[in-house]
């Protein structure tokens, strides 16, 4: 069994940079839109570390509490921790529980929540009805929820002149490991794009997308806490393997998806020499772009009854 085995889940995921998702001011608008005033009571389910129920506390009523749920003690146990250093341990609480079956009696809270959770569970649909369970009549559901397939093709200084066939080959090769994970009933990388329609489905009403307006610019230097941050994730991503993954875990994801066991070795070589590449230039000084990528906040009521 490898060390990754015995990893709480998403542990290469709960960095710093994570803090730099989206712009304060930017919830603000949406929690203006979505009229959030009047929200005392937030579950933030699959909460990890408290990145989002601690950055949500920041544009919510500050009379709001949120009760942060995660099925990895080790993760309570740090939110826990991260709340009383942010001096927000008075309106932050985290607890054991499973997104699947939430320990919550119905109507129990104005809004529930959830950030980078739906991506990775089999049934999406079954939690966003637990969610909706808990949610009291006039309450929202709010999920933020990325397409990660389309940060593959945001070019850097890196790859902007990389061929065609080489660009095609990468998107194979993801495309294949994404089909694969939700093959394996672990969840949808990308399913950022389809929750509207799950939203709908599930018969919550009033459904609007939102996307952060936040892209992941690096320019040399690299001097701001943000550009820091970002930079010592991809190191660290990178020492793992590639996208923060083993070689096991993405040979797992790579056949369940239809990829050919003959053809892995060689596709892991090149993935590995593309983030090489990468992480040399972020040393030297030469990495530079936009970093444009898509992480959606899909929100909807459920109807009063």
């Amino acid at each position: 069994m490898s060390d990754e085995d015995h990893e709480p889940h998403s542990a290469a995921f709960f960095g710093r940079w994570r803090d730099f998702w989206w712009n304060v001011d930017h919830l603000e608008l949406i929690a203006s839109r979505r009229a959030l005033g009047d929200v005392r009571s937030v579950l933030d389910v699959g909460a990890g570390v408290g990145h989002w129920g601690t950055l949500l506390a920041s544009v919510l009523s500050p009379d709001a509490s949120i009760v942060g749920i995660d099925r990895e003690p080790q993760w309570i146990q740090e939110a826990t921790r991260r709340a009383e250093r942010l001096g927000l341990g008075h309106r932050c609480q985290y607890q054991h529980g499973a997104a699947e079956s939430l320990p919550f009696d119905d109507a129990t809270f104005d809004l529930v929540t959830c950030q980078t959770l739906l991506m990775h569970v089999a049934d999406p649909s079954a939690v966003i009805r637990e969610m909706l369970r808990v949610t009291r009549p006039g309450g929202q559901v709010i999920a933020a929820e990325p397409n990660n397939r389309a940060w593959f093709l945001v070019a850097s200084s890196v790859t902007a002149g990389a061929e065609i066939e080489d660009t095609v080959d990468l998107m194979r090769f993801y495309l294949t490991c994404e089909r694969g994970k939700i093959a394996l009933g672990e969840g949808n990388l990308s399913i950022g794009d389809l929750l509207p329609s799950h939203f709908m489905d599930e018969g919550l009403s009033d459904v609007e997308a939102f996307v952060s307006d936040k892209a992941a610019v690096m320019l040399p230097p690299y001097a701001s806490e943000e550009q820091q941050a970002r930079k010592q994730h991809f190191r660290e991503t990178a020492q793992r393997g590639i996208w923060g993954l083993s070689r096991d875990q993405v040979r797992r994801f790579y056949t369940a998806g239809g990829g050919a066991e003959t053809e892995f070795d060689a596709s892991w070589q090149r993935r590995a020499a593309e983030m090489h590449a990468v992480a040399n230039a972020l040393d030297t000084g030469d990495f530079r772009t936009a970093g444009g990528n898509i992480i959606y906040l899909v929100a909807g009521t459920r109807p009063s009854e």
